[in-house]
């Protein structure tokens, strides 16, 4: 798999933020159930890369990931508990050789035209485009898409099944990723019906 292909398995990536890595096979379960297959768990919680690992051994039909990947041993981790696919928030040449070197696909992330020429100089042509309402939305990407019409994004970053469309629309997004799939107060309770909901009112959205 390279990283293009995350874009053609599904219009939204959930992002994960866990606190407890027993509700990561329940969570992965019930964002599949509901369409979506691809899962970012973020590296913010010292769960986080347990969640991963249960994940990858349980639920075969998700395709998990490490996100908020920002030190070369994240990357590293990430790909020994059994992540599919990394996501940085930003880029520097020493993350980037640490994320290439574990073979894993990833989307290094960008917010600016120079940081996104500085990484298609070294042939990296999907990325992440972070943080993306307040880097200047759709429009920004809009525009981006002129100059730099080889580069996929997946926006990230204030983004709701509100305006999820509104970037989905854009010849040069691939998918976009969100929070708003796995409310805290839901994997919290345990309302699985609740995200498998939630899950399928994303994966229904289409791009333009």
């Amino acid at each position: 798999m390279i990283a293009e292909d995350l874009f053609d398995l599904a219009p939204v990536i959930p992002v994960v933020v866990l606190d407890d890595a027993e509700a990561a096979v329940p969570l992965a379960r019930a964002l599949v159930e509901g369409g979506l297959p691809v899962i970012e768990v973020t590296l913010r919680t010292p769960s986080a890369l347990a969640a991963i690992a249960r994940i990858a051994a349980e639920v075969p039909d998700a395709v998990v990931g490490a996100g908020t990947v920002v030190r070369p041993e994240d990357a590293e981790r990430s790909a020994a508990a059994g992540a599919k696919f990394l996501v940085s928030p930003g880029c520097t040449a020493r993350l980037q050789a640490a994320m290439v070197a574990t073979g894993l696909p990833f989307l290094p992330g960008v917010a600016t035209a120079s940081e996104a020429i500085a990484l298609l100089e070294g042939g990296i042509t999907a990325m992440k485009f972070f943080p993306a309402e307040a880097a200047g939305g759709a429009s920004y990407l809009k525009a981006l898409g002129g100059p730099l019409p080889q580069i996929r994004f997946c926006p990230t970053g204030g983004i709701s099944l509100r305006n999820a469309a509104d970037y989905l629309a854009l010849g040069n997004v691939g998918c976009v990723g969100g929070s708003w799939l796995t409310p805290a107060d839901a994997v919290r309770d345990g309302d699985w019906d609740r995200v498998r909901k939630l899950a399928s009112e994303a994966a229904a959205l289409r791009t333009g």
